[in-house]
């Protein structure tokens, strides 16, 4: 490698084959692995044949390693930071670390590869073109039902990680926030042997859940379909707007509002006076 460089690499979420020919090469080649948990990536390592140094960064001493990584990058060396599986800063620590490294003046560089929530996003039949990463809800039964209460009106797609300890109660905390009837899709133990992707009203997830112990285990993305929208006939939300002028800009006023009705459901006639106006 002609320079020090940090990279975010990419591993496995389960499925050792998953990953790639270049995160493998990159984790060979760097003088220095920094891992979240150094046994789990250690296994990982040995399992391809790599033999590299390994530094401990985790949440509780994230900030104070990030000098330790910045001074082996000034010594010439580089360094690969790696999670316990997936894409590393994804719920995961490394934020500190990275943005330390660009303000000291080094490369950061991605190595590309799973992502539990692009992986259970992709498969699960809702819609992908927008959605809403929220990641693990807060412990606590009230901070969490709070938070989902707060998201109840929101039209994307949201996306949640869970523990095992947690699915059934949240869950039932989401059916409490969303309604019995929202849809969404519990992803279990991607890529693994156990993997199951399950979709129903939230109300029905919760008693599948509950009558298999067996799908109360393991590492879990919760899907759930957005609220539907509610069309005012006296305003249009701003990113309808937003797409109407945009079409605006390129066609006649009629064609755009005729493609504009088709992208956000507000009725042609209805758009077509903003832009007279």
């Amino acid at each position: 490698m002609s320079e020090p460089v940090l990279y975010i690499v990419a591993t496995p979420i389960g499925n050792l084959a998953d990953l790639s020919d270049r995160a493998r090469d990159v984790l060979a080649s760097v003088d220095h692995v920094a891992a979240e948990d150094t046994r789990h990536s250690g296994r990982l390592l040995s399992h391809f044949n790599i033999k590299v140094p390994m530094i401990s960064v985790h949440d509780h001493n994230e900030r104070q390693r990030a000098e330790h990584v910045i001074n082996l990058l000034r010594a010439g060396e580089s360094v690969a930071l790696v999670s316990d599986a997936g894409t590393p800063l994804i719920s995961d620590p490394g934020y500190h670390l990275v943005r330390a490294v660009r303000e000291a003046g080094f490369k950061v560089s991605p190595v590309p590869g799973c992502c539990a929530f692009v992986a259970a996003l992709s498969a699960s039949g809702l819609p992908s073109d927008r959605f809403q990463f929220i990641g693990f809800l807060p412990a606590k039964s009230g901070a969490r039902q709070q938070a989902l209460e707060a998201l109840a009106g929101n039209t994307e797609t949201l996306v949640f990680y869970e523990s095992t300890h947690r699915i059934v109660d949240s869950l039932k905390a989401m059916t409490a926030a969303f309604g019995a009837e929202r849809y969404a899709v519990v992803a279990r133990e991607l890529t693994k042997t156990f993997e199951t992707l399950h979709g129903d009203s939230l109300d029905n997830l919760v008693t599948w859940i509950q009558a298999d112990t067996n799908q109360q285990r393991g590492e879990f993305v919760v899907l759930v379909q957005g609220a539907e929208k509610v069309l005012d006939d006296e305003s249009i939300d701003p990113e309808a707007e937003r797409i109407l002028r945009i079409l605006a800009r390129e066609l006649p006023p009629k064609k755009a509002a005729g493609v504009a009705a088709e992208i956000t459901g507000y009725k042609k006639n209805r758009l077509y006076p903003l832009l007279i106006d």
